[in-house]
């Protein structure tokens, strides 16, 4: 029988790059040397969560619609562009109904979390 160790971790599985992801940093801005501050850099993809929620809340009032869009396309890239153009809804926000099911539960969901970040952007 033939033992097999553990083989070492390689230097893209190290701790420091595991420790903090990128949208969590803060960012460090100073005068001069001696006085340094930490500046929270603002949470980007919150905003964007909220912008896609809002979207998808919009064509849940037309869900069927919306259903007919997605059953009549032929791929996706079709879907994206009819939802666009019929809804209004930017890319983001049509790459996003698609992969959502039209379901009253899903759509609960989705307006309790964008309540959920509009408090906590409004603080």
């Amino acid at each position: 029988m033939t033992m097999t160790y553990a083989q070492p971790l390689t230097r893209r599985y190290t701790r420091a790059r595991l420790a903090v992801p990128a949208l969590w940093r803060q960012v460090v801005r100073s005068s001069d040397k001696g006085d340094v501050t930490a500046v929270p850099e603002p949470d980007r993809s919150a905003y964007t969560q909220l912008e896609i929620y809002d979207g998808v809340l919009t064509a849940f009032e037309r869900r069927d619609e919306v259903a007919e869009v997605l059953r009549t396309s032929a791929d996706r890239d079709t879907a994206v562009r009819r939802l666009r153009a019929g809804f209004g809804l930017t890319h983001l926000q049509a790459s996003a109904l698609i992969d959502l099911p039209l379901t009253t539960e899903c759509r609960d969901r989705i307006a309790h979390r964008a309540d959920e970040l509009r408090s906590a952007l409004s603080r």
